[in-house]
């Protein structure tokens, strides 16, 4: 799903180190859902300066945010390789207003807050999802915004259906290397890194809302029901 910011159970630098075209379009599921979305979202919401996105994988939405709007916008990943790969291509092209720095979450603790932290298709890999939550959250600046997509128990539901054989459902959604499913998915499939709006708020103290009261809806309707969209504004 992505080469997002995660816990070490996985082998993002292996996985980026080693992708071709197909493994980075897998691994960039912004790329279809959020890569209009989110500048959307920070040019409506009237956010403090300042774009975080956090599990940026290949950059796809940090450089469409970047090229649409005329603020600093950094890009945070596990894997050096895809890093060191966004940093070329922002000298190359010549993106003045963007940068990319190496996190893991839970941890993240950046040098400055933002007007919108964002992370999406990254806290479902996150074993200590809620510690996740509180750090993204203490990044955001008074009047911005934590936005961020989540696995639901629906979502768990759906992704169980093929951990018992991978191989045997190499077809499902989700399956995208057999030999790595379980390791990939861990977290969501032990349920630890499940969430609900209930659970946000008990981290955070604050309901998280539609993130499409704000931007329009893509039409991509199942990753809306299996990983709702939302953010969850700081006063």
């Amino acid at each position: 799903m992505s080469g997002e910011a995660a816990e070490a159970s996985f082998d993002w630098d292996a996985y980026w180190t080693d992708a071709d075209e197909e493994k980075r379009e897998e691994a960039s599921p912004s790329a279809h859902h959020a890569a209009e979305v989110l500048p959307e979202f920070v040019e409506r919401f009237d956010a403090p300066p300042g774009v975080a996105d956090v599990g940026c994988g290949a950059g796809v939405t940090t450089f469409a945010v970047a090229d649409r709007l005329a603020e600093p916008v950094v890009g945070y990943d596990t894997a050096a390789p895809v890093v060191e790969r966004n940093r070329d291509r922002a000298a190359r092209e010549g993106v003045e207003n963007v940068r990319f720095e190496q996190t893991t979450l839970p941890e993240f603790t950046p040098d400055r807050e933002f007007g919108v932290v964002f992370a999406y298709f990254t806290l479902q890999y996150v074993r200590d999802v809620e510690q996740a939550l509180e750090n993204l959250y203490a990044a955001v600046a008074p009047g911005g915004a934590l936005v961020c997509n989540y696995m639901n128990r629906a979502a768990r539901e759906f992704c169980l259906v093929a951990a018992d054989d991978p191989h045997d459902n190499a077809d499902h959604p989700f399956v995208f290397d057999p030999d790595q499913y379980t390791e990939r998915f861990g977290a969501l499939l032990d349920g630890d890194s499940v969430l609900s709006r209930e659970r946000i708020y008990e981290t955070l103290g604050t309901w998280p809302r539609s993130a499409f009261t704000v931007a329009d809806r893509p039409d991509v309707r199942w990753a809306w029901h299996h990983a709702p969209l939302v953010y969850v504004p700081k006063l």
